[in-house]
């Protein structure tokens, strides 16, 4: 069994903290007399046993009426009060937001990539929600990305983490053990602008909670019972599917391309709620397919490089995120610099590779070359 599988049949249970408060009980505390509206109306209201607010906002207007035996003016001046008293002081523009950013973290808060170079590209690093996509060929390095995510999930903020572990959930190969321990163990070298005390302090294999889904069903419960327990517990703040295509390339025939547009619609969902609800990124490997065809040939030039592939799983797919990114590898290695090793081991020979902006909201169509070296992947400045 698995850390996650092993963690979740344990039968550990969450202390709920008195300090989480839903909206609704907040709303529930409310004084109903701090509504503009006749003493006559509030009676009314209280009698109806109405627990809240956001519960009128609930009911229709006529069901309003049967329930406080109020006139239908009355129901209206009713609901306009509730509804200006929700919405108050809630209005936020974005020149707000831009400017006072010390108010509104989470919307400027990314998780690093452990390169600055990369994350000068994507701004900061990861969204920490909605779903980002990586897309790309067979020897992208795809993986190395994520492996090298999991680890940088689990600084300090002030290092680019989020100080917690990763949920890496693999469908297809067995998962890279081997290469982990040697990314953890090249840590100093990687991320050099660390101190080395605060690396040396983290158990990073301990915090990589690891789960194989063979089929659409083992994934859907990892996504809805195992990994909200973990979330819960504030033990992940990332979240690797890799990859999202294999499982419905494999069990929906061509035929079936509506059932699978519906699941891919739902399990979209849940990953997004994931993501708003605990703040956390969710990141997803995703295969490509060559394009065939001039409708093919037109999708697949949406970037910046001529490709001839586009990614998996459709438009439907693609309505789900938030950002995707495509990784491909050039023909072309990097110079070594003079007096560096005249042969690196044939892994590691820093082959350029390239990652580029498809589409987010924060981001403009770029791309930006990178490497895998044998203590992690790190970008490379285009030189002018």
């Amino acid at each position: 069994r698995t850390a996650l599988d092993k963690r979740h049949r344990s039968g550990e249970r969450r202390k709920e903290s008195p300090n989480l408060v839903s909206e609704t009980e907040v709303h529930e505390e409310m004084d109903w007399d701090q509504l503009d509206l006749n003493p006559r109306v509030l009676t009314a209201v209280k009698k109806a046993k109405l627990k809240s607010m956001r519960e009128v906002l609930k009911y229709s207007g006529p069901d309003l009426q049967r329930l406080t035996k109020l006139s239908t003016v009355d129901v209206q001046h009713l609901v306009k009060a509730v509804s200006a008293e929700l919405r108050k002081n809630s209005m936020v523009t974005a020149f707000q937001m831009y400017h006072e950013k010390h108010l509104f973290t989470v919307q400027h808060q990314k998780l690093s990539l452990g390169c600055p170079i990369l994350d000068s590209f994507l701004r900061g690093g990861i969204p920490l929600v909605g779903i980002t996509e990586l897309a790309g060929e067979s020897s992208a390095g795809k993986t190395q990305i994520c492996l090298q995510l999991c680890l940088s999930v689990q600084y300090p903020s002030t290092h680019g983490g989020l100080e917690a572990g990763a949920v890496y959930i693999s469908t297809e190969d067995v998962f890279p053990n081997k290469r982990l321990q040697q990314l953890v163990g090249h840590q100093h070298k990687l991320r050099a602008d660390v101190p080395l005390d605060v690396i040396k302090k983290i158990k990073f294999g301990d915090n990589i909670f690891i789960e194989h889904a063979a089929d659409l069903d083992t994934l859907n419960d990892c996504i809805t019972r195992r990994v909200p327990i973990l979330l819960l517990r504030g033990s992940v703040r990332l979240i690797v599917i890799d990859s999202i295509a294999a499982l419905f390339r494999g069990e929906f025939a061509a035929k079936d391309s509506a059932v699978r547009a519906k699941y891919l619609q739902t399990f979209g969902a849940k990953l997004q709620n994931l993501s708003s609800r605990f703040q956390t990124p969710v990141l997803c490997i995703n295969q490509v397919t060559d394009a065939v065809g001039d409708m093919d040939a037109k999708q697949s030039n949406f970037g910046l490089l001529d490709k001839k592939v586009l990614p998996a799983l459709g438009i439907t797919w693609s309505n789900q995120l938030m950002m995707r990114l495509m990784v491909s590898r050039t023909l072309y290695c990097e110079a070594e610099p003079e007096g560096g090793p005249a042969d690196t081991s044939p892994p590691y020979r820093n082959i350029l590779r390239i990652m580029e902006v498809i589409f987010a909201p924060h981001l403009p169509q770029s791309l930006c070359y990178y490497v895998i070296q044998l203590e992690g992947v790190r970008g490379r400045k285009e030189k002018k």
